[in-house]
């Protein structure tokens, strides 16, 4: 059952890294023959299509940090409901599994996987292992270090020790609520000073004197460098504006 579990989770990896693949390449595709048809211009085109490529692939990786924010506001809900099943008597493992529930919308499958696993004999260390693989976050490695200490070596102090760690999580959640308005507007920045002068290109592209002169040997060199300099100085910024992550301790 275990070589199924790590078979499954390879071959789900893997099909996200080609879907993600296709979608950049689908991207690159379409804004090359939209920008190729309205500006009359193959160079103009291959532009718009290499900086798609870095465009998307930065958008797809934004997906996953947007999902490990939600993740991240989450888990003081978890233990809420965590301490609440453990306060009516349940055990740690039907707590767990009772958030199929009762837990919040995004972590519902992922707990009714953990209950599945236990009911095919999965033992609890192991089931709890693979939702630290799957969340791969660092609030849920605090919550799962707790339960399986407890659950391992035992004692009284679990839901004292859930409750001040509930209280952490939310103190740092709205920190980095506070930092991340004051540093969105640099991101707001990077995004419109990357896009403004390649949108004005395209607009100006349209007349056939444009279009001509970005074909020469000179404006083929300009289009390179512009986007190399647009790309870096994209990156720059990004860098700039983005907060440092909360290191993973407990990753079992």
């Amino acid at each position: 059952m275990k070589k199924v579990s790590v078979t499954n989770s390879k071959k789900n990896y893997t099909f996200t890294k080609l879907s993600d693949k296709v979608i950049v390449a689908l991207v690159s595709a379409l804004l090359f023959l939209l920008a190729s048809a309205m500006t009359s211009s193959l160079s103009i085109g291959a532009a718009f299509a290499t900086l798609s490529v870095a465009a998307t692939k930065q958008y797809l990786k934004q997906k996953k940090e947007n999902r490990n924010d939600l993740l991240t506001q989450i888990w003081p809900d978890v233990i809420d409901h965590l301490v609440a099943s453990l306060y009516s008597g349940q055990s740690i493992t039907e707590a767990l599994a009772d958030l199929e529930y009762r837990g919040p919308e995004l972590v519902k499958r992922d707990f009714a996987n953990f209950k599945v696993e236990i009911k095919n004999g999965v033992s609890f260390n192991q089931a709890l292992n693979n939702l630290r693989k799957t969340f791969a976050h660092h609030g849920s490695d605090q919550i799962f270090e707790a339960l399986q200490l407890s659950k391992t070596l035992g004692g009284g102090e679990l839901l004292n020790t859930l409750r001040t760690l509930g209280s952490f999580q939310r103190e740092d959640l709205m920190l980095n609520k506070e930092i991340s308005i004051k540093h969105g507007w640099i991101k707001n920045s990077a995004h419109i000073s990357a896009a403004a002068p390649w949108l004005l290109l395209l607009m100006i592209g349209t007349q056939t004197g444009t279009a001509a002169s970005f074909s020469s040997p000179t404006g083929l060199m300009i289009l390179i460098a512009g986007a190399l300099m647009t790309f870096l100085a994209y990156l720059w910024i990004s860098k700039l504006s983005k907060l440092p992550a909360t290191p993973r301790v407990f990753r079992g």
